[in-house]
């Protein structure tokens, strides 16, 4: 029987291969024929929708992109810096006008996205203009819209301008009702991700940072609608604590949107525009379409250099390699030592390289496995320059390998620091043997073997250990962060204990370097590196369909069919932890930080 499953699985693993394979033959035929530079016209203007959510980068799985449609291809931060420098230089672009809607991305992403908004207005004395749909501007997309000439809005629809909140779900009365206990160990009163499994709400260590986080993003985008209208902060925020703002025609009488107009007419306008700097008629182009435009098609000069610099993105948590990937919704991909090893390696053996930059958006992870990568990220460093660029949340574990890089840049709204390691051992004692009548039994060579056992509390002696286990590791990730930074123990416990900040609050304590974008990381490394003209490497590079097929085709059907399920992304936390081994200590941020 045993041999039959795994012929038959073997068998079903060469057939959905084939089959995968045909689609992506036939999908790389049909793309190639497609993939011709489009012709641009003299007065055609960029057209840009942006809504959902504004990723960094596109995804480097091509089999993400299988099925979709070429002209939704996401738009990223990356493409639109890229498009607007283009179309900067571009004298065949007579402006820019962006479709926003709601959007729930990264604060960083925003700002980098809003000063390259006004970078391009600036140096090349364009227009960008602004409006929304039936779904209506947020705070996020109306933050954009700042950056703007005009905004227009249709007359009926949504404006939010309410405030910021941070939301958590709590299990602590889900797990007693159904029989288990967590047992915490944690380093840092701050450390606040195990506070779901053992209380009601946010205690007040943790409420105290949430809270800062909070008021940091209000005050940046306060700071860009106080400059776009006139109004004071204390005007702003007695609209929004005392009759906020949720229509666009409040939203038009109070000054934020310039004029109510339908779509038709807010074309009609911009057409004007054009024909009025001598064009005969309006034209149009996509994103997507504009992406096919080479850089030196629309007049961007490239450097005339070998040299580059190597940006390395480590993205997602920070975990040991497994032998399948995690199934859960929302999973994404995870940072290991053997991925980052390798884009580190190729990078440093590319004699061109002169520089590293290393782009980390990641909550954290397993102890361990931070460790051995920021051994090898120091020891790049002794090799090549290094520069740690955080971006939208760079914290716990994702701190912790930064720390091996010889400048540390942050934006100012990066969600970073959780210096701390917590773990977690649920006992199910209650649940197993009362409620299920499940029973466990065992015979031990030694009486701490089964230390951890699912149907009975750990020994005093256990917890007292593995608390130590806890602690020693706090003590290490502390010494990291004094080496680097250039701290005492002291000074490095007054800002750690597991609290998170902001960019702008760990300058203050010393916990980063400069705060700024990739593009502030670009202009360190080559400074360091001294090189004045460079061009960049991503890394890790877009895996090849061999390197696709050749890999678990039974993991990638289950990636690619999962259910997204919005409503499951609220079980994460707990999920994160089951997932790992009780024994391991992790290093994270209580929870992926979404500020509404």
């Amino acid at each position: 029987m045993g041999f039959l499953k795994s012929f038959l699985g073997s068998l079903l693993a060469i057939f959905v291969t084939l089959f995968l394979l045909f689609l992506v033959v036939v999908i790389l035929i049909f793309s190639t024929s497609r993939e011709t530079e489009p012709y641009v016209r003299n007065g055609t203007v960029l057209e840009i929708r942006i809504g959902s959510t504004l990723l960094e980068r596109p995804p480097t799985d091509p089999f993400a992109m299988l099925f979709s449609d070429p002209s939704r291809v996401p738009v990223t931060l990356r493409g639109l810096e890229s498009n607007l420098e283009k179309a900067a230089a571009d004298d065949r672009i007579e402006g820019v006008f962006f479709k926003i809607n709601n959007l729930a991305a990264p604060w960083p992403n925003l700002i980098a996205l809003r000063d390259k908004m006004i970078e391009f207005k600036e140096e090349s004395g364009k227009f960008i203009y602004v409006s929304t749909d039936d779904i209506g501007f947020n705070e996020q997309g109306y933050f954009l819209a700042t950056a703007a000439d005009s905004i227009f809005s249709p007359p009926e629809t949504f404006f939010e301008f309410d405030g910021f909140f941070i939301q958590a779900v709590f299990f602590r009365d889900m797990l007693d009702k159904i029989g288990v206990e967590a047992e915490i160990f944690r380093a840092g009163e701050f450390k606040s991700a195990v506070e779901p499994f053992f209380r009601r709400d946010f205690s007040s260590e943790n409420e105290e940072q949430l809270q800062s986080i909070v008021d940091n993003v209000a005050e940046t985008f306060l700071a860009a609608v106080s400059e776009r209208t006139g109004y004071s902060r204390s005007e702003l925020d007695a609209i929004m604590n005392e009759t906020p703002i949720l229509t666009s025609r409040s939203a038009h009488e109070a000054g934020f949107i310039d004029k109510l107009v339908y779509p038709d007419e807010v074309e009609k306008r911009i057409e004007n525009r054009v024909v009025e700097n001598g064009n005969d008629e309006l034209r149009t182009i996509t994103y997507q379409r504009y992406n096919r435009v080479k850089k030196s098609t629309a007049g961007v000069e490239k450097p005339d250099t070998k040299n580059r610099i190597a940006v390395i993105h480590a993205t997602g948590n920070i975990m040991p390699e497994f032998d399948s990937q995690s199934v859960f919704p929302g999973s994404e991909e995870n940072i290991t030592v053997r991925n980052i090893s390798k884009s580190i390696d190729e990078a440093l053996d590319d004699d061109n390289v002169k520089a590293i930059v290393l782009r980390i958006t990641s909550p954290g992870g397993a102890g361990s496995t931070s460790d051995i990568i920021w051994h090898k990220i120091r020891e790049a460093a002794k090799q090549k320059p290094v520069i740690a660029s955080l971006g939208s949340v760079a914290a716990s574990g994702g701190y912790y390998i930064g720390m091996a890089a010889d400048t540390v840049i942050a934006s100012s709204q990066t969600i970073t620091g959780s210096i701390g390691v917590f773990g977690v051992v649920m006992n199910m004692q209650e649940l197993l043997n009362e409620k299920l009548g499940i029973h466990f039994d065992a015979v031990t060579s030694h009486e701490q073997a089964l230390w951890i056992s699912p149907d009975k509390p750990m020994s005093e002696t256990a917890r007292r250990t593995f608390q130590g286990y806890v602690d020693d590791f706090y003590d290490v990730f502390l010494e990291r962060v004094a080496v680097s930074r250039n701290m005492s123990m002291d000074q490095v416990r007054q800002a750690a204990a597991g609290r998170v900040w902001t960019g702008n609050q760990a300058l203050e304590v010393g916990l980063v370097d400069v705060i700024g974008e990739l593009s502030t990381a670009l202009s360190i490394a080559a400074e360091m590196a001294e090189i004045e003209e460079y061009t960049i490497d991503t890394y890790p590079k877009p895996k090849s369909i061999i390197e696709i097929l050749t890999g678990s085709a039974q993991t990638q059907v289950r990636m690619l069919l999962r259910p997204h399920i919005k409503e499951l992304e609220y079980l994460d936390p707990m999920l994160h932890i089951l997932n790992n081994d009780p024994r391991a200590v992790i290093a994270r941020i209580p929870f992926d930080h979404k500020i509404h």
